[in-house]
């Protein structure tokens, strides 16, 4: 009761448990939980649990196989190719974005590199390997005119449509991804920090050394296990490009389930998966691990 003998109000619109307020702000984050839940984790298990069985019930002979010769070397292929897309997409990617970044933020010229950018990081599939072909393939116009004047870039095989192709096609959707990720924290970088360096006597150099540099560091790091991820599981510009054998994991994992001659093994396909998503995952924490501290001074 109050001194002037009213009730005393202990909340207004919301109920109680237990003498705490019950909070409903989670609600909005219903609708996406279901759906990472129906399309990410239910297709996850779903994939974890098969791969334990076979035709013939339960067994443990599908990750027994996985020593086999071919799938050891379309593992280490795919490893090497995420690595190198990767480390070559955040340098290059870097670079771009540091000079879309310096320049004027409203013009024309940033938001024509921005909006291209997210149309490429994801243009792949049949459409990327066929353009490539009709670019630089043996029927394709850059190559004819490079033979024209003597210059023949398949004078040692014809790397396109092996895992040196499969790097540079990579790299089409690679740099961009890198600009899109990357720019928010080089846009962090404020100008201050750079005329402090310089009044207090230090360069360019001192300035990348000691302020920019271990600020961006995270961040560079996050995004380059983000292309790695990413080019670790894509799976459509392979297939289109390379139509004979399987170079890569995700290839093998589409011939185990796929076979034209009978012999497919879906059982061992999803113990295939269940590698990719181990490696995806690790990458993936390691990735959420360095945005949180690249969220410390971007805040």
């Amino acid at each position: 009761m109050t001194a002037a003998g009213n009730p005393a109000v202990t909340g207004v619109g919301r109920p109680m448990m237990g003498g705490r307020r019950l909070s409903l702000t989670w609600v909005g984050a219903v609708p996406f939980l279901a759906y990472v839940g129906v399309f990410l984790f239910l297709p996850t298990a779903i994939i974890a649990v098969g791969a334990f069985f076979s035709e013939s019930g339960f067994t443990l002979s599908n990750f027994a196989n996985l020593s086999r010769s071919y799938i050891v070397t379309a593992t280490i292929n795919s490893i090497i190719l995420s690595a190198v897309t990767a480390v070559a997409g955040a340098v290059l990617g870097a670079v771009l974005t540091y000079a879309i970044a310096t320049g004027n933020p409203k013009g024309v010229v940033r938001r024509i590199a921005v909006s291209a950018s997210g149309v490429l990081a994801q243009f792949g599939g049949v459409t990327l390997a066929f353009a490539f072909i009709a670019t630089i393939g043996q029927a394709g116009f850059v190559y004819l005119w490079l033979a024209q004047h003597n210059l023949d870039i398949y004078a040692n095989g014809i790397w396109l449509f092996e895992l040196r192709g499969l790097e540079l096609v990579y790299l089409y959707f690679q740099i961009p991804l890198m600009v899109l990720v990357f720019l928010p924290a080089v846009d962090g970088i404020r100008p201050q920090w750079r005329e402090a360096t310089e009044s207090l006597g230090g360069g360019s150099w001192h300035y990348w050394r000691y302020v920019a540099g271990p600020l961006l560091a995270p961040a560079f790091l996050g995004a380059t296990l983000l292309l790695f991820a990413n080019a670790l599981s894509a799976y459509a510009t392979a297939a289109a490009l390379v139509n004979q054998g399987g170079v890569i994991l995700p290839l093998q994992i589409s011939n185990a389930i796929t076979s034209e001659v009978g012999l497919h093994e879906p059982g061992f396909a999803k113990a295939q998966a269940v590698v990719l998503i181990a490696i995806v995952a690790i990458v993936t924490a390691l990735y959420g691990i360095l945005q949180r501290r690249t969220a410390r001074w971007l805040t």
